[in-house]
């Protein structure tokens, strides 16, 4: 970073800095932890000599502990784009206006969840209902870890409530996507052929008035040889919108090869995750009381207000361990049910 030249090629820069933060955000807690445990060792000398200190002791003791739980959780993360920037999208699927208001509240639940981190948040592409909420946006979470966190995210999130748009106030399940993919920089090892790629111009929709964009400035990229389909027309510049699209797909893609090699893992134990109706992530419940569960790893939190403002870190934790335990059962435990965490317990306590 001190070379001179270093921010000549920008994005590439950027990408190196991000490094140097992910690095940074295991090797500073690591240190911090092996210099409390010196000064712990020095305390119970202090102990020995004073019996006063032996509750300063027991303090920091706690406190060490709480620390290295929180280094061994982050020991999870090394999959191999775990420590990547994450493109998150969310899409509205059955429940009508009220499925594209759930969409809206994953969305801005996920860039609360963001905020709190520390991480910064770009919009890449939004579409509105016409009536209410989004049939489908998608942002870039930016900082240390964000893809190893919230990959466990990708999947259907369902929403049980009393719907505010019906007027006889009936009950309403509604279903959103939500899918996560790292954000991959153009030299890495996911290679596009020109000729895989079939582009569309478009005039870019919104809000009306001077939102409207006049020119066809948005693109949607269509992958052909795995049909998948990105979009962008956040930006007024068609040159602009075709980089971020291009992007998102090379995040698709390394997405794509990253879920083939959790399929042949999974097809070792015959335990492939089933997808589609039925099965949803998380569960979340309005009505007829309010609660989050999560139906992988058991996690529950009874605040759902406290969820939607973006306090997610439990559940991601949560599925973190999940994920290591359930790889680790094997075939002998194929088809029950993982015990739940200590997280998960301590949540199902306190809520």
């Amino acid at each position: 970073m001190a070379a001179p030249e270093f921010w000549s090629n920008p994005e590439q820069a950027q990408a190196t800095v991000a490094e140097l933060k992910a690095l940074a955000s295991v090797l500073k807690p690591l240190s911090e932890l092996a210099r409390a445990a010196d000064h712990l060792d020095e305390l119970l000398v202090l102990a020995e000599e004073d019996p006063a200190f032996a509750a300063e002791v027991a303090a920091e003791l706690d406190r060490l502990q709480e620390n290295l739980a929180e280094l061994e959780l982050r020991a999870l993360l090394s999959g191999p784009h775990d420590s990547a920037n994450a493109i998150l999208t969310v899409n509205a699927r059955d429940g009508g206006v009220d499925a594209n208001d759930w969409a809206e509240m994953l969305l801005r639940m996920y860039c609360q969840w963001a905020q709190k981190q520390g991480y910064e948040v770009e919009l890449l592409d939004r579409q509105d209902n016409e009536e209410a909420g989004i049939s489908s946006a998608a942002i870039a979470v930016r900082g240390p870890f964000a893809y190893g966190y919230l990959k466990g995210e990708t999947g259907i999130h369902r929403l049980v409530r009393i719907s505010p748009f019906n007027a006889d106030g009936k009950r309403q399940t509604s279903f959103a996507a939500v899918d996560v993919s790292p954000e991959i920089n153009e030299s890495s090892e996911i290679e596009i052929r020109e000729e895989d790629v079939r582009e569309d111009v478009f005039r870019a929709s919104g809000a009306g008035g001077q939102h409207v964009n006049k020119t066809s400035s948005a693109i949607r990229l269509t992958h052909l040889p795995t049909g998948i389909v990105v979009q962008c027309q956040n930006e007024r510049s068609q040159h602009k919108n075709r980089a971020t699209a291009y992007k998102m797909l090379r995040a698709r893609l390394a997405r794509l090869e990253e879920e083939k090699r959790e399929a042949e893992q999974e097809a070792k134990y015959q335990s492939q995750a089933r997808k589609g109706f039925g099965s949803q992530i998380r569960n979340y419940f309005l009505h007829p009381e309010q609660r989050v569960k999560d139906a992988r790893t058991g996690y529950l939190v009874s605040n759902f207000q406290s969820v939607m403002d973006g306090n997610l870190q439990g559940f991601l934790d949560a599925y973190l361990r999940w994920r290591v335990g359930h790889e680790a059962a094997g075939p002998r435990e194929h088809g029950s049910a993982a015990p739940p965490s200590a997280a998960s317990r301590t949540a199902r306590g306190t809520a």
